[in-house]
């Protein structure tokens, strides 16, 4: 305005004005990710300080005996009470060693139902016990460390399969993982990998089938030697031939752990000493493969449409 500067003292200005102007934009948004940072932090800390509903009591127990699980008139509900139960007067009594199927429709609660088992949840009334003893008498690890959980859809992560497995049981041998691989059926196209159980696996199990996802799982949950093995529809995605061979080797190789095998194929349970058909939170019932489609008319149904379709296919 004064006329007193030069085309390049203007413009030498403009750039310094220009430069304090984005450095205080900057600090602005520094203001705003520390508010940001500071309320997420908050959240953060309310997650890492929650105590949980179930804890292990004084003088729990340090031993699971066997894998006989009973349930005494159970009722639960995931509101403790003030909400509609999900499991209504469940009575069952399971022998140590038995394999047990469950089948039912989607919302019946099968998997509700072997939560108790571990403890994952308290029922509202009647008790759950195992090996003789209620379950909120043991301590919380040791419980779930004799109760192997192999769900439909398990995480594997990154690194060797050998790696992978030792989750389970991080002091595995590398003979107990290929037996345990063995009654899994995994070893099958474990053999088939140039590098055998040091093939690494990437995040998530991408660079491996469904099916040989599962069976790596199941195999990790071997390794825990559990007195109670629960396969949660954790089979669905393998062949029904490779799911019988599965099964015939726990019958063969681990005889006294309890099997529990939740499925929406009847083949896959059809072979179970006793199979729970549950319908809207109750047994509708409790009895061999031939003594269900004698007597029980959900089983029937399942049954006759599952035949059906293989027929027609």
């Amino acid at each position: 305005m004064g006329g007193n500067l030069t085309t390049g003292e203007l413009t030498s200005l403009f750039s310094y004005v220009m430069n304090i102007l984005m450095s205080l934009m900057m600090l602005s948004m520094a203001f705003v990710m520390i508010t940001m940072s500071l309320a997420s932090g908050r959240r953060i800390s309310e997650v890492i300080n929650e105590q949980s509903d179930l804890v292990s009591p004084k003088n729990a127990l340090m031993n699971v005996e066997s894998g006989k699980i009973d349930f005494n008139n159970v009722t639960f509900s995931y509101k403790h009470g003030t909400g509609e139960p999900v499991l209504k007067d469940i009575d069952l009594h399971i022998a140590s060693g038995e394999t047990i199927g469950i089948i039912g429709g989607t919302g019946s609660a099968k998997s509700s139902l072997v939560n108790l088992i571990s403890r994952l949840y308290d029922v509202d009334e009647g008790s759950v016990w195992v090996g003789d003893q209620d379950v909120r008498n043991y301590d919380l690890v040791t419980l779930r460390d004799e109760v192997s959980v192999v769900l439909q859809n398990n995480v594997l992560f990154s690194g060797t399969i050998l790696e992978n497995l030792r989750w389970g049981n991080e002091n595995a041998t590398l003979e107990e993982c290929q037996e345990a691989c063995h009654l899994a059926c995994a070893d099958e196209f474990i053999n088939e990998f140039p590098d055998g159980y040091h093939t690494i696996i990437e995040q998530g199990g991408t660079n491996v089938s469904g099916g040989q996802k599962q069976r790596l799982c199941i195999a990790r949950a071997l390794l825990k030697k559990p007195k109670i093995l629960i396969l949660d529809d954790s089979t669905s995605a393998v062949d029904t031939a490779t799911d019988a061979s599965i099964q015939k080797s726990f019958e063969e190789r681990i005889p006294d752990t309890t099997k529990i095998i939740i499925s929406q194929r009847i083949s896959s349970v059809q072979n179970a000493d006793r199979i729970i058909v549950l319908n809207d939170g109750q047994v509708n019932g409790f009895d061999t493969h031939e003594g269900l489609l004698k007597s029980n008319e959900i089983y029937q149904t399942i049954y006759e449409t599952q035949t059906k379709g293989k027929e027609e296919a």
